[in-house]
């Protein structure tokens, strides 16, 4: 008999495979997709719970594949009975991965808020315990494979069909986390949902294997338990979430909810209502009037009539509620990431009234893009250009606030026109404030820095972006509740311990600002 070339090999193999390898080589896809799924809320976790940062997301998984390492070398232990081994992991990394998220939401707000080392020493400990049971899980699967299907495989064919199941589950998973499965799900439904994906691998084994188990009943029972607790806790985690939120916000929650980007949540009670962005305060409504009025008027004033003007993020409207006060103003286009978040400013009447219905007025162009995307496609020219973005509390924020950006913004300003830009704050976060005025210099243009005081957070800061010098505007709009003409002077005075430090610009090559933000805020926090 001669030899099958190699087409013909593979088209005999591949006739071959029976339902039980095929059975492993899917359950492969599965655990690869719950692992990174486990991963992921991991990190989400602790940059929600701790605080937005990419030393919190990179910690966690640093830690998690260092566990998954851990786990794959603790499998040569695990001799006899691997379907037996297996069956019990997936129901292990099912129960406290699936868990996890529920766990951690649950533990952050029943500890005081100053217990930040018990709930990391918690996160962390998670974090290792499911990052070794998934490394465990690939070896395993590799060796039942080659034990079942023993004059199959050579150790390279193996490897090779394991490893592309796995990073093929991988690649989907972690396109679907932030686009499908957070927005639809949450994190902790989602980490539900995966967790009984892997009982459900669980299960199958105890069928497909069932000749070769020992004790079967004990792990058909063992199986029943751990779905019904999922299920359970799938069934109830959209009651666990809403009591985490409330405990965390403390008032009633009027509207929540996850976008792509970012979770969105309004507070509404005898303390005014608020917005929330990745549990951050953006706005009180008792004082949101002086942020945006300071944010606002000292560049729209000092032009005298601006006609176009540019606002990047802002997606509550508020800034574009204090611009539409101006007769002169025929457009005002608004780009901010989330559909989401200028959806629910526009329609929700609670919300149209504090921005009066600034979203939907005939002036307005709603733009749902990335900011730093759009001005680099686009060549509109605007006399004002008021620029109020998050705090650069990560890299994804920073680069808005870098030399490239500022470079960018310049293009789309008039050779009279001004740019404002909100800055942190110079009290809290000293060196942060003065590193945007350092960042808007280098990229040529001047910065006239000044702050305002807002009860919800304190002394805030702003700089001015400019070619054409800055004035003290001579005129103001009726109705300003903060702002007046003879108290603007004092925006611009700043006392010693806000006074000047000298910092090297952001740019996007480093992002240095994002560190030096992490450092004071963290201080306070």
């Amino acid at each position: 008999m001669t030899e099958l070339d190699p087409p013909a090999r593979t088209k005999e193999v591949a006739s071959r495979i029976s339902p039980a390898e095929i059975a492993l080589l899917a359950s492969v896809f599965v655990v690869a997709a719950c692992g990174l799924v486990y991963e992921l809320a991991a990190g989400a976790l602790a940059s929600y719970l701790l605080g937005d940062s990419v030393l919190q997301f990179s910690t966690v998984i640093g830690s998690y594949l260092f566990a998954m390492g851990l786990g794959s070398w603790l499998s040569r232990y695990l001799e006899r009975q691997l379907v037996a081994h297996f069956l019990r992991i997936e129901l292990l990394v099912g129960l406290v991965g699936g868990l996890m998220p529920a766990a951690l939401f649950v533990a952050h707000n029943l500890l005081p808020p100053t217990a930040a080392g018990p709930f990391r020493v918690l996160l962390y400990a998670l974090v290792l315990v499911v990052g070794v049971l998934v490394g465990l899980e690939i070896p395993l699967v590799m060796r039942i494979l080659k034990q079942q299907f023993r004059s199959r495989y050579a150790l390279k064919d193996l490897v090779s069909q394991v490893l592309t199941f796995d990073y093929v589950g991988a690649l989907l998973v972690s396109i679907a986390f932030p686009l499908l499965l957070v927005p639809h799900l949450g994190l902790v439904r989602t980490g539900v949902f995966f967790g009984l994906l892997n009982a459900g691998v669980a299960v199958w084994a105890l069928l497909l294997f069932r000749a070769e188990l020992r004790a079967w009943r004990a792990h058909a029972a063992a199986c029943v338990l751990v779905v019904l607790a999922l299920a359970a806790a799938f069934a109830g985690a959209q009651r666990l979430t809403t009591w985490a939120e409330d405990r965390f916000y403390g008032e009633p929650i009027v509207y929540r909810l996850s976008s792509p980007y970012q979770r969105v949540v309004v507070t509404s009670g005898r303390h005014g209502t608020r917005l929330y962005l990745n549990g951050n305060l953006q706005f009180n409504s008792r004082d949101e009037y002086r942020y945006h009025e300071a944010l606002v008027h000292p560049a729209m004033a000092a032009h005298g009539a601006p006609r176009r003007v540019l606002v990047l993020g802002g997606g509550d409207g508020m800034a574009v509620r204090e611009i539409l006060k101006y007769a002169s103003v025929e457009q005002v286009t608004l780009v901010d990431l989330d559909p989401a978040m200028t959806r629910l400013f526009s329609t929700e009447p609670l919300l149209t009234a504090l921005n009066a219905g600034s979203l939907t007025d005939a002036r307005v162009r709603v733009v749902n893009a990335d900011a730093f995307t759009w001005l680099d496609r686009h060549d509109e020219v605007f006399d004002v250009a008021v620029v109020d973005f998050p705090d650069p509390s990560n890299y994804a924020l920073g680069k808005l606030y870098t030399t490239t950006f500022y470079e960018l913004l310049d293009r789309h300003l008039a050779a009279s026109g001004y740019a404002v830009i909100q800055t942190t704050s110079p009290l809290i976060a000293r060196r942060s404030f003065w590193t945007v005025a350092a960042t808007v210099e280098a990229a040529g243009l001047q910065a006239t820095p000044y702050h305002a005081h807002v009860p919800s957070f304190g002394e805030w800061g702003y700089v001015l972006a400019h070619r054409r010098p800055w004035r003290l505007p001579t005129q103001l709009p009726t109705g300003l509740r903060f702002l007046t003409l003879s108290g603007m002077p004092a925006l611009f005075d700043f006392p010693p311990d806000m006074a000047r430090v000298p910092m090297p610009p952001n740019r996007l090559s480093d992002q240095r600002l994002v560190q030096v933000f992490e450092a004071e805020w963290g201080q306070v926090q």
